[in-house]
């Protein structure tokens, strides 16, 4: 694989170096940050076959490329121009406004992921050393001992990974985060904390009571300290002099938050992860079989939508309280392995397309040992009829592990090769109903999927069938529709100077990548329709349009340049998504004074998406007014 002609490619396609704010990557994912989720060519990006699908989900626009993600992402940083230490400073960088799960998300997934290596190694570090200890190696000899500090520091310091991690995306000053989280599990206070005292404890700093607590392998203090830290730092920023800041701001910043973290937000981190972690004993407690049950079954769909990460922080939480946890793990072993089991079911019932059955027999290997990406978007939401036999028997193997109580006793990707995670320190039983879990779940689905007989060529023969006719379809309504629909007339929306699209001061647009048309230099800040039709899209921030005219093209009008970082401020919609429309109506307003105050251009192109389907006059350039027509199109 060429990897740099990829990357040039996925960059391009995402809307260039101009629309990333940010990137990170997991086991099988490209994850974006975005400044528009609007300007990638999805359907560009899905007919390369590297690419494996498109999540976006989570405030974040994921590309899924499979085992290759890491040459792929070091590729990509490489033509952005970044390095692994700049991507996911998003502190200053403009976004798009976000619903409030949709940042929690895209926060939690850029924070856990680049750690997660560090995770997983040292997880299986230690389930290595269990099963080593169960097999009569000695716990008591240097070798063990060395290896079990190397297994127990990435979970121990985990409040300063995240610190530095967190840090990195929210733009802030790491190595204060790190520095303060170090803070929190430093030698000198963890002498204070008392042993074998089940109850709080407390000491006092400048009269102010500091709760004596544990904070080795917590989650939520160092998040919490973080916060604080961005938000002092700014304020610090602005009210002292640049002549003395480099040296007076960090002082503060590290006394301010440190002050503030112990005794403030400290012991609410510590009282919330205790929280959480009763709550996950009760259903433990009560419904122990329920939540792996759940998991088997919605995995696929979680890691489809990109939301298995968010599982994280609940599964740390129970490892840092109780050294195991009987959630999420118990669940996604068996439901990994019957991604596994249903994609060498399609291989072997695949007798045609050969490239499709090789892939299939590779991704259902990687998937029982435990990356079930490309099995999931190579295999099993290609072929039809495939996922809801890999459901089935990642509930029914979650089940089994759910009665039988399953523990998972170290962070890993669930599969094959971290069964050594299941292994604990009282002998084999775990594990033994971990792998019969595991086959359960496999020899349901592949039973499921084998005497159905799903397999790649029949979802070829009938994707192509179904292509033929819907293609037929679609021929018998343009002819029945080709007398009114032939021919569009586009008005120009705005009263201004129109120019050529290749000037157009947005390489984006200017390279074509959206779209053929024009631009228009505004002289009023009103936008009116050039044709009748409908309001297919209005962004929430109001500064796009998209609409479809009565002959089937496709229109975008983007008002200004980087305008999305406005949020809407200055723009006034008299339109809504599904409106229909008539030529001349207007549909927006905009604020040119309070743009240009933002040092924005007000640049505004109009340009046909879909323009391969056309065929298009010469535009009318120079000074016009709204309503004027400006070009025409003909349906090819």
């Amino acid at each position: 694989m060429e990897y740099k002609e990829l990357a040039a490619f996925i960059v391009e396609m995402v809307g260039g170096k101009e629309n990333v704010t940010a990137l990170t990557h997991c086991a099988t994912r490209l994850r974006f940050a975005l400044k528009d989720d609007s300007i990638p060519d999805e359907k560009k990006l899905k007919a390369r076959k590297e690419v494996l699908g498109i999540s976006a989900n989570g405030g974040q626009y994921q590309i899924i490329i499979g085992n290759t993600v890491p040459k792929v992402y070091a590729a990509v940083m490489e033509e952005l121009d970044l390095d692994a230490g700049k991507s996911g400073e998003g502190g200053n960088q403009q976004k798009q406004k976000r619903k409030l799960k949709d940042a929690v998300m895209e926060f939690t997934s850029a924070i856990f992921s680049p750690i997660l290596p560090a995770l997983v190694g040292a997880g299986l570090i230690n389930a290595l050393l269990s099963l080593a200890v169960l097999l009569g190696a000695d716990s008591q000899s240097n070798v063990y001992y060395f290896i079990s500090i190397i297994g127990n520091a990435p979970l121990y310091f985990l409040p300063v990974l995240l610190a530095y991690a967190a840090a990195k995306r929210v733009g802030v000053n790491p190595y204060l985060a790190v520095a303060l989280a170090g803070a929190l599990i430093h030698p000198n206070y963890v002498a204070l904390l008392p042993e074998g005292v089940s109850d709080l404890t407390f000491t006092s700093v400048l009269g102010m009571p500091v709760t004596l607590a544990n904070y080795g392998a917590s989650v939520i203090p160092a998040l919490l300290m973080v916060g604080a830290l961005y938000y002092v730092d700014k304020f610090l920023d602005k009210v002292i002099p640049a002549l003395i800041k480099f040296f007076v701001k960090p002082v503060l910043d590290l006394v301010i938050v440190g002050i503030v973290t112990f005794v403030v937000l400290g012991p609410i981190g510590y009282l919330a992860g205790a929280a959480l972690c009763s709550g996950l004993n009760a259903i433990d407690s009560h419904v122990g079989w329920l939540v792996p049950t759940l998991i088997g079954i919605v995995n696929p769909l979680l890691v489809t939508a990109g939301m298995h990460n968010a599982l994280g922080p609940f599964m740390l939480q129970s490892f840092a309280d109780r050294g195991y946890e009987r959630l999420a793990a118990p669940g996604q072993l068996p439901s990994n392995v019957a991604q596994g089991a249903a994609a060498l079911a399609v291989a072997i019932r695949t007798k045609k397309n050969q490239e499709f059955k090789q892939m299939s027999f590779s991704a259902g290997l990687t998937a029982v040992l435990g990356i079930s990406e490309p099995a999931l978007f190579g295999v099993t939401i290609k072929v039809r009829r495939v996922l809801p036999c890999v459901m089935i028997g990642g509930g029914i193997g979650g089940f089994y592990a759910g009665i039988t109580g399953v523990k998972c006793f170290s962070f890993c990707s669930a599969g094959a090769l971290a069964l050594p995670a299941f292994v604990g320190t009282d002998g084999w039983g775990n594990v033994i109903n971990a792998v019969i879990a595991m086959v359960i779940a496999f020899v349901v689905t592949f039973l499921l999927v084998f005497v159905r007989n799903l397999n790649g060529d029949e979802e070829e023969e009938q994707t192509g069938e179904a292509q033929k006719s819907e293609e037929t379809q679609k021929q018998d309504e343009m002819e029945e529709k080709a007398p009114q629909q032939k021919k569009s007339i586009l008005q120009a929306p705005i009263t201004g100077e129109v120019k050529p699209i290749e000037e157009c001061p947005d390489e984006v647009f200017s390279s074509g990548a959206l779209g053929k048309g024009i631009f228009i230099q505004p002289e009023e800040g009103k936008v009116y329709a050039p044709c009748d039709g409908e309001i297919s899209t209005l962004f929430e921030t109001k500064h796009a349009i998209g609409i479809t005219g009565t002959a089937g093209e496709e229109l975008l009008i983007h008002v200004g340049m980087d305008t999305v970082s406005l949020n809407g401020e200055g723009f006034t919609a008299h339109i809504q998504t599904g409106d229909q429309i008539k030529a001349g109506q207007l549909l927006l307003e905009f604020d040119m004074d309070f743009i240009h105050s933002k040092g924005l251009p007000t640049a505004t192109p109009m340009v046909v998406t879909n323009y391969d389907e056309f065929k298009m006059t010469e535009p009318a350039y120079g000074k016009t007014k709204h309503g004027t027509v400006i070009m025409e199109l003909c349906a090819k």
